[in-house]
């Protein structure tokens, strides 16, 4: 082989293996795990949100197109980080996966049974008595706290009356907001 070729191979190697460790890192920062979190994940919904450029109410706004949003957040899922957002619409509810990274929707879900259901069907009955969006709220709950990141809005009926429970981030304090939907 020729010194050149040798060169050349080097080279190639060098980038292969330099692609290779940032898509390691990139996929370990991506998907953080939350096995290690006492608090349900918290830390590491906080941690996946660092990466994320796309704030919840791009993904409330983009999720729109699968029904009215009745509730949305950053979570980890399986050790995956991601953006859901359930929807309703003609009474069926589905949940909205909006990528993080470029605010399109990457998959949509319908929800037939279980917790989801329930959960659905709590919160569009929350959503019926509002007065103003989801995203809407989100946006107020910002206004009272600045330098905060919105990181879940789950709405729910306290005496009778639609709030919002704004969950929002600032360095590593959490802070709840709950927002009237009135």
């Amino acid at each position: 082989m020729t010194r050149r070729r040798i060169m050349i191979s080097a080279i190639i190697g060098a980038a292969v293996l330099g692609v290779a460790a940032l898509v390691g890192v990139t996929g370990h920062y991506a998907m953080p795990k939350d096995d290690d979190d006492d608090d349900g994940g918290r830390d590491a919904v906080a941690r996946g949100s660092r990466f994320a450029k796309v704030s919840l109410q791009q993904g409330l706004i983009a999720s729109e197109q699968e029904g009215q949003p009745i509730s949305g957040k950053f979570e980890v899922d399986r050790g995956r980080f991601q953006l859901s957002v359930y929807t309703s619409k003609e009474g069926k509810f589905s949940e909205v996966l909006v990528d993080y990274s470029t605010g399109q929707i990457a998959k949509v879900e319908p929800i037939t049974k279980g917790e989801d259901l329930a959960a659905a069907q709590s919160q569009r009955a929350a959503m019926a008595k509002a007065k103003i969006s989801l995203r809407e709220a989100v946006e107020k709950a910002l206004g009272e706290a600045a330098g905060f990141r919105a990181l879940g809005a789950v709405p729910n009926l306290k005496d009778g009356r639609a709030v919002a429970s704004v969950l929002l981030l600032k360095g590593e304090e959490f802070k709840i907001v709950n927002q009237a939907l009135e």
